[in-house]
């Protein structure tokens, strides 16, 4: 058993069940429903409509579940069965699972997350197009003028800088453990409202380095005047998107329709997703239109 459910969690249940009732034809198919679960994040929601329209388009009766709360809460759910699959980030999951793993790379940590995965609980592929590690930062005239371009490069001072540290909006939350960048031991670390308050600690020199937890285009302009360094060697552990579910409940056909949605979605494709339901799009209808456009 991944965890007990909680009174919060029993709370949040009654208050969706009608949302779960009002996505199916009738009574009978929303106890028969095959239910895709989703946080309280809008990445969440975005991705329990793609995975869900993605195996009603096989035939599938499907429901979705939302607001179930953070990680503990909706993996919960998964594992009591009240859901059957919910989207996840890859080294989150792993990290929730074993916080002692040490894997890093893609295919380091989707191994070990298959060995941490509780009996009865499986994964499809991860979509290698997604990367939702965070971004290290810095003002681009001091990485272009010192020719520093990756996490990497700037191994050797990160003792020396306290980062600024900020949470990218709608997105999964990341573990509790401490940000832990291998080879990058700052000197200390200082918390910030957001990305635009990232952005001007980096630009007066209040914070001569930044952390955001996901990609920088989900706030537009958060990284102007600031380069992005790059994470070949994934000092950052990998952050693919992936969907967990509940073994034996989707057959050949539907994995397969969650491996085809793995090849193609990106980084990019769930930025923009996520700006559009920001924006007033109902999820529904952004993860129906993405579907669409790439034929699935």
């Amino acid at each position: 058993m991944l965890l007990a459910a909680s009174k919060r969690m029993l709370a949040r249940l009654l208050l969706v069940t009608a949302a779960v009732t009002a996505v199916s034809c009738g009574s009978d198919d929303a106890r028969s429903a095959f239910v895709v679960g989703a946080g309280d994040s809008v990445e969440s929601r975005v991705l329990a409509e793609i995975y869900a329209g993605a195996l009603a388009r096989t035939g599938l009766t499907v429901a979705v579940l939302p607001q179930l709360g953070a990680r503990p809460d909706y993996l919960a759910a998964l594992d009591a069965g009240r859901i059957g699959l919910i989207g996840e980030h890859s080294g989150e999951l792993l990290a929730y699972l074993d916080s002692a793993t040490t894997a890093r790379t893609p295919q380091q940590v989707t191994v070990a997350l298959n060995r941490a995965l509780p009996e009865g609980i499986v994964v499809a592929d991860p979509a290698d197009g997604t990367d939702m590690r965070p971004r290290v930062l810095l003002p681009a005239e001091v990485a272009d003028r010192e020719d520093l371009r990756s996490i990497a490069d700037i191994g050797p001072r990160c003792g020396e800088w306290e980062a600024g540290i900020a949470t990218a909006p709608d997105i999964l939350r990341a573990s509790s453990a401490p940000l832990s960048i291998n080879g990058c031991a700052f000197a200390g670390k200082r918390p910030l409202p957001d990305a635009a308050a990232l952005r001007n600690a980096l630009l007066d020199g209040s914070s001569p380095v930044g952390v955001l937890s996901g990609p920088p285009a989900l706030t537009p302009g958060a990284a102007d005047g600031l380069a992005i360094l790059t994470d070949e060697d994934y000092a950052l552990p990998a952050q693919n998107v992936l969907p967990i579910f509940r073994k034996g409940m989707l057959d050949d056909r539907r994995l397969e329709k969650l491996n085809y949605v793995a090849g193609e979605l990106t980084t990019e494709d769930l930025v923009d997703l996520i700006l559009k339901v920001r924006a007033g799009t109902s999820p529904a209808t952004a993860a129906r239109d993405w579907l669409d456009e790439h034929a699935l």
